[in-house]
C-alpha cells in the first residue's frame, strides 16, 4: 500500500509499545507524512522519542477533551495541504475502576472512561471533516471485542468499547455523503503498557492463544496492517465496520 504524498493525523501515540505507534510506523514505512498530537506537557517528550524516526510534519498539544485545541491541530496541519487520514487510539480508565466489582464503578469514573475512549472521537472526525481531502478520506478507531462480551477485569472500558462503536457507526452515516469513510479494528489483546494493568491480562492472552482457531495471539503488525488498508484506498467501499484481528477468537463459542 503506497501512502507517498498521502498526509494524516495520528491522536494516541504513548511509546513504542502502543497500538497507535505500530500503526504510524507502518504509515511510515509506506511513505505517509504524519502528525502527531501529545495531551499536555508532561507528556510531549515520550511521544517525541517515540515517532523522532518518522519525520514527524507536525508535534502538536492536543487535550482531546478540548474542543478548541482539537480545532487548532486540523487547522495547523491543513495549512500546508489537505488531510487524508486521521487514527483515534485514545482511551483510559481509572484504575480503581478495572478489576474490581463492576457495580462500584463510580459516576466520576464512568464518566472519564466513556468521555475519554469514546466521546473523543466524536469532535475529532467533526473538525477533520472540513479538512480531508476534497476526494475523501478515512478515519479509523481502535477498540476491543469487550464491547459485546464481557471481560472479567475490562470493566468499565467494556462499556466504553461499546460507546465507541455505536459512535463511529453515527458518524460513518453522517459523513459517508461527504466520502469520508469511519471504520474500527477490534483489536486481539496485545501487551501494551496500559493493557499490562488491567487485572488478569495475562490470563486473557493465554486463553486467546489456546481457544482462536489460529491457536496464537496476534501481533501490533498484523494490527497494524489491518489499520492500513482501512486507511488506503483499497477499502473504498467501506464505511460503519469494525474488523476483527484476533486470530479468530470471537468466533469461538467454546
Amino acid at each position: 500500500m503506497d501512502f507517498t504524498n498521502k498526509r494524516g493525523i495520528i491522536f494516541g501515540v504513548a511509546n513504542p509499545r502502543s497500538i497507535a505507534w505500530a500503526i504510524s510506523k507502518s504509515l511510515s514505512e509506506n511513505g505517509a507524512q504524519l502528525a502527531f498530537t501529545y495531551q499536555n506537557e508532561r507528556l510531549k517528550d515520550p511521544v517525541s522519542k517515540a515517532v523522532k524516526d518518522m519525520n514527524p510534519i507536525e508535534l502538536l498539544e492536543c487535550d482531546a477533551l478540548n474542543e478548541n485545541q482539537i480545532e487548532e491541530v486540523f487547522q495547523k496541519v491543513s495549512e500546508s495541504g489537505p488531510i487524508d487520514f486521521v487514527v483515534h487510539s485514545i482511551a483510559f480508565a481509572n484504575r480503581e475502576d478495572l478489576g474490581s466489582n463492576f457495580s462500584d464503578v463510580s459516576l466520576d469514573g464512568f464518566r472519564t472512561a466513556l468521555e475519554v475512549s469514546a466521546y473523543t472521537l466524536i469532535p475529532i472526525v467533526k473538525h477533520a471533516a472540513s479538512h480531508i481531502n476534497k476526494d475523501g478520506g478515512s478515519i479509523l478507531t481502535i477498540t476491543f471485542e469487550a464491547s459485546n462480551k464481557v471481560y472479567p477485569g475490562y470493566n468499565i472500558m467494556g462499556t466504553a468499547k461499546a460507546a465507541l462503536e455505536n459512535s463511529m457507526k453515527q458518524l460513518a452515516y453522517e459523513y459517508g455523503s461527504k466520502n469520508i469513510r469511519v471504520n474500527g479494528v477490534s483489536a486481539g489483546p496485545l501487551p501494551t503498557l496500559a493493557a499490562r494493568s488491567i487485572p488478569g491480562f495475562s490470563d486473557m492472552r493465554n486463553i486467546h492463544a489456546s481457544k482462536s482457531p489460529l491457536k496464537r495471539n496476534i501481533s501490533h503488525e498484523e494490527v497494524a496492517n489491518t489499520s492500513l488498508f482501512l486507511l488506503s484506498d483499497l477499502s473504498s467501499g467501506i464505511t460503519g465496520a469494525v474488523i476483527p484481528v484476533d486470530a479468530g477468537y470471537g468466533i469461538m463459542g467454546l
